[in-house]
């Protein structure tokens, strides 16, 4: 367990108060306001350009880290170019804020109405990738929110380049660039601190690594929006068009291996897999997947090694794929609700009856149809950008982006009723 600073819980708690006073005036401002501030921090971080990349070579060439770690870390003119064009389309979006969800009249005449508002301050930390910061204030600001980001300790003076640019569309707009906020070092203790902010951080949301994110959540007294892993199902029912599973489980496995979008388990019905997992392992292997399966699926294919249970609950996040003959769409189900994380399963198949039983079975935040796992993102929802996914019950499930970060309130109006 790690102690507490008394030193540090105060520049956080008064980090996050300013956070906080600033945001109460963010969540006042008119959806042109919102929308011009995200316009003005994307010129400041093209103007910025220069001097953000100048610190992000220093910090990469500078760190002891392996070179896919490096990758992460490193931004270039198309990447940061990305992140401009990130914040103008979110300003596209429609205001989250004041929608009119639900309303309702009672019998003594008082009329109810159920209102989007903000969610407050979010507290948000992140490990190697800079560009993260970026998108999760655009995010903030359009849904009215304050925040204080966390970034690497790597990618410290890269994300304090970013931030200032961040802050600078908020005065170039005329408003508070205090909703923006983040620790002016990279003490690690700020991270604890954060997860201790009751009452002045609102809401806690990790990206990054699987040790980081359970860290959170196990330390975090601030509630807390969140995946520890994104282990994902394709199951191709015995009624799936082979044509479309090919080509979409070859997507939702190798398109990018290392995202928690990527399938990492393949469930089929045996009533096809001796015909049709022959054809995928084919199509994978050229790709250079390879395959640990249980036996049924070793019995099938000698390119398939046996799978421990242990298997079977990793998120490889590599090229590799575990795979299970199933019975039929029940044990399909039982092997996801067993093993799975609760982010992303799909089913492959032609059968309206069997799809509608899989999704109502199936407890994850994204149910799937005859699409590829990696569909599982912000910006393929139509949420312009994403903050991260989470796959907990409570509030937000699946990609969150604007309007996750909403609460609501109740407006009654009445005409002098009193209750008896």
């Amino acid at each position: 367990m790690v102690s507490v600073s008394s030193n540090s819980v105060q520049t956080i708690t008064e980090l996050a108060q300013k956070v906080r006073d600033a945001a109460y005036q963010l969540a006042r401002t008119d959806i042109q306001q919102r929308n011009q501030a995200l316009r003005c921090a994307a010129k400041a971080l093209r103007a910025a350009e220069t001097e953000i990349l100048m610190v992000n070579a220093n910090e990469v060439a500078k760190a002891d880290v392996s070179a896919a770690f490096k990758d992460r870390m490193t931004l270039t003119h198309e990447r940061l170019e990305a992140m401009a064009k990130g914040l103008e389309n979110i300003a596209e979006l429609p205001d989250p804020l004041g929608k009119e969800l639900a309303s309702w009249d009672r019998p003594n005449g008082l009329h109810f109405k159920r209102v989007s508002v903000p969610l407050g301050v979010v507290g948000m930390i992140y490990e190697s990738r800079p560009n993260v910061g970026a998108d999760a204030v655009g995010i903030c600001i359009k849904s009215g929110n304050g925040i204080v980001l966390r970034g690497g300790s790597e990618t410290h003076l890269t994300s304090m380049a970013i931030h200032k640019a961040m802050q600078q569309g908020l005065i170039d707009t005329g408003l508070n660039p205090d909703s923006v906020a983040m620790p002016p070092d990279s003490n690690r203790q700020h991270v604890m601190d954060m997860l201790h902010a009751v009452g002045v951080i609102d809401v806690i949301i990790p990206r990054g690594g699987y040790s980081l994110i359970k860290f959170v959540q196990q330390e975090a007294r601030v509630p807390v929006l969140a995946h520890a892993a994104g282990l994902c199902h394709t199951y191709i029912h015995e009624k799936a068009d082979f044509d479309k599973a090919r080509s979409v489980l070859v997507n939702a496995k190798m398109r990018r291996t290392g995202i928690c979008g990527a399938t990492e388990t393949l469930l089929i019905d045996q009533a096809i897999a001796g015909e049709l997992l022959p054809i995928l392992v084919s199509d994978l292997q050229k790709l250079g997947c390879r395959f640990v399966g249980n036996q049924a699926a070793c019995k099938i294919s000698q390119k398939i090694e046996r799978a421990s249970d242990e298997d079977f609950a990793t998120e490889w996040l590599d090229a590799v794929l575990s795979v299970a003959v199933v019975k039929d769409i029940d044990e399909a189900i039982h092997h996801i609700v067993k093993y799975g994380s609760g982010h992303t399963e799909a089913i492959l198949s032609e059968d309206d009856k069997s799809v509608r039983y899989f999704m109502d079975s199936v407890p994850s935040a994204v149910v799937m149809r005859n699409t590829s796992t990696q569909f599982c993102d912000g910006g393929e929802f139509g949420f312009g950008a994403e903050i991260g996914i989470a796959t907990g019950r409570l509030h937000a499930r699946g990609p969150v982006g604007i309007e996750q970060l909403t609460s609501y309130r109740y407006e009654v109006y009445g005409d002098g009723q009193v209750r008896a």
